[in-house]
């Protein structure tokens, strides 16, 4: 994968480039989309200034990285990830703006909506999975792994584990002893990038998946570990159980479980998301 890469915008080129595993958007590009200006620089020194003078500070989510230039020359640039490029857009009073603002107030009620009723998010789950063209099948797979998985994590959180890190380092160990593979080689297996790596399991990928992270619910809830080092080795063990159930299903089947493939072929996704 290229570090440095071209997103369309409105039509037009704003350049990004992967930092601490997300995408940052050149936010000169941006505001040069959004307004038109005839200098995008000048008009994002001054924007930068107003914030800062309103106690938003643009230092805290900008970050200087290395694009290349209209001359062909790498050159530092302030970039800023989804969440930054949206607190700017709220600040740039042009009616090209205005559709990402009403977008975002959107989200933002929708978001209200379903701390209110939870149900909410798991109907929009599901229709946003069949606009994607999942199957009805992956897709209760899928809604169901979502709520098992919460409630590994509430599991976890009742062990005194809260950092995403040891969350991501639990979570590895599940899938190695599962899979025999951690979450990334098996997203390098499927050539993901940052893709949601289980929107891209097939069938069986899933439940196994489901599987590991039940039974290490399950152990975790009865000896309830003291120490993060016990609740690895409970990690350990429940993606173990999977991971047995695994290969015996491949010996049953006569293939392996984990897939190269991803479960929709990307010709199809791209198909069905232009309608």
């Amino acid at each position: 994968m290229e570090k440095n890469k071209i997103a369309i915008f409105e039509g037009k080129k704003v350049r990004r480039t992967i930092h601490n595993n997300e995408w940052y958007l050149s936010v000169v590009d941006v505001c040069e989309v959004l307004t038109e200006s005839v200098d995008a620089g000048a008009y994002w020194r001054k924007l930068k200034q107003r914030l800062a003078e309103e106690g938003n500070q643009p230092v805290t989510f900008c970050h200087g990285l290395k694009l290349e230039a209209p001359d062909g020359k790498m050159r530092e640039t302030d970039c800023a990830n989804t969440e930054g490029i949206f607190r700017i857009i709220q600040s740039i009073p042009s009616p090209k703006a205005e559709p990402f603002k009403r977008w975002l107030a959107k989200v933002g009620y929708e978001r209200v909506q379903e701390i209110e009723n939870p149900e909410l998010a798991q109907q929009r789950m599901k229709e946003l999975y069949e606009k994607k063209g999942y199957s009805k099948n992956w897709i209760d797979k899928r809604l169901r792994g979502i709520a098992v998985r919460q409630n590994l994590t509430d599991e976890w959180k009742e062990r005194g584990i809260n950092s995403d890190k040891d969350f991501a380092i639990l979570s590895s160990e599940i899938s190695k002893a599962t899979f025999d593979l951690t979450p990334t080689e098996h997203k390098k297996l499927k050539k993901l990038e940052k893709e949601n790596l289980r929107d891209h399991m097939i069938d069986l990928e899933l439940i196994f998946t489901m599987l590991g992270e039940s039974v290490t619910t399950e152990i975790s809830a009865n000896e309830k570990p003291e120490t993060f080092d016990k609740s690895r080795k409970v990690a350990k063990r429940g993606g173990g159980v999977a991971g047995n159930a695994r290969k015996n299903t491949e010996k049953e089947l006569g293939r392996k479980v984990v897939s190269k493939e991803n479960y929709l072929k990307e010709s199809e996704s791209k198909k069905l998301l232009k309608k």
